[in-house]
């Protein structure tokens, strides 16, 4: 008469493998059948419910050195273990929607790294006709400004939003992007930026493009880092900039 079945024969009817049942062995997770006479061990259909159950909790998410324990255990240890593998599997599950939303949102270009607020800003950018150039460089300022400076990026998208909708700045703008071209001792120069920070001065909303983050900042490297990204500037447009911060700095505005 058959007494049970071979290795081979439970993991096939169990659906794993043969090498798996081995491995439930050594961890001493299933225990291991006596050989018969003819040298086989033969598996029982105790050693196959157990079998069973712990491929179930393997396939639930318990983890392997759990469930030795597990099974072993009382009615009431048994619910709160599984509880709490149920609330872990939540949490991963959480996780993992969260990376593919993120996926997501990298074949969405901007929005993978920026809120919608700022894309819909940048989006606005190009309609008013900002060169190309100035839409890439101040994206990839706000997506250090927003690592670097979050507590006051939100504030900053505020301040923004009022600068683009100033008709005058978008003027003075574009005569900004022109006066890199200028020769460094163009007597513009001093013109232009002493108009751009007239300008600035007479709208304290609009000032907050150029205080806003660095006022949050204490390290002023990091206001640097956001406020100069991606800039190789002309030594007319670092001239410009010089003589804009030093009126600012004059006025009182803008910290040294």
């Amino acid at each position: 008469m058959m007494r049970g079945v071979t290795i081979g024969q439970a993991a096939e009817f169990v659906g794993v493998t043969v090498k798996t049942v081995r491995h439930y062995h050594k961890l001493g997770l299933l225990r291991e059948p006596e050989r018969d006479g003819s040298g086989y061990r033969r598996y029982g259909s105790g050693d196959l419910l157990r079998l069973v159950q712990i491929r179930t909790l393997a396939a639930a998410g318990v983890p392997l050195a759990e469930i030795g324990p597990l099974l072993d255990a009382g009615t009431a240890r048994f619910a709160a273990t599984l509880a709490d593998v149920e609330r872990r599997l939540t949490e991963r599950i959480a996780e993992l929607t969260a990376r593919r939303d993120t996926l997501h949102r990298l074949a969405d270009g901007d929005r993978a790294l920026l809120p919608d607020r700022a894309v819909a800003l940048l989006e606005r950018m190009r309609g008013l006709g900002f060169p190309a150039e100035e839409v890439a460089a101040t994206r990839e300022a706000w997506v250090l400004a927003r690592a670097l400076v979050p507590d006051g990026f939100d504030d900053y998208l505020t301040h923004f939003e009022y600068a683009v909708g100033d008709p005058r700045l978008l003027e003075l703008t574009r005569l900004t992007a022109e006066a890199a071209t200028w020769e460094p001792g163009d007597p513009r120069i001093d013109e232009l930026a002493a108009a751009v920070a007239d300008h600035y001065l007479a709208h304290p909303a609009l000032l907050g493009t150029v205080t806003g983050l660095r006022a949050r900042n204490q390290a002023a490297t990091r206001y640097r880092l956001i406020a100069h990204h991606g800039e190789q500037p002309t030594p007319a447009a670092a001239r410009l900039t010089a003589l804009f911060e030093a009126r600012l700095r004059a006025a009182g505005v803008l910290i040294p």
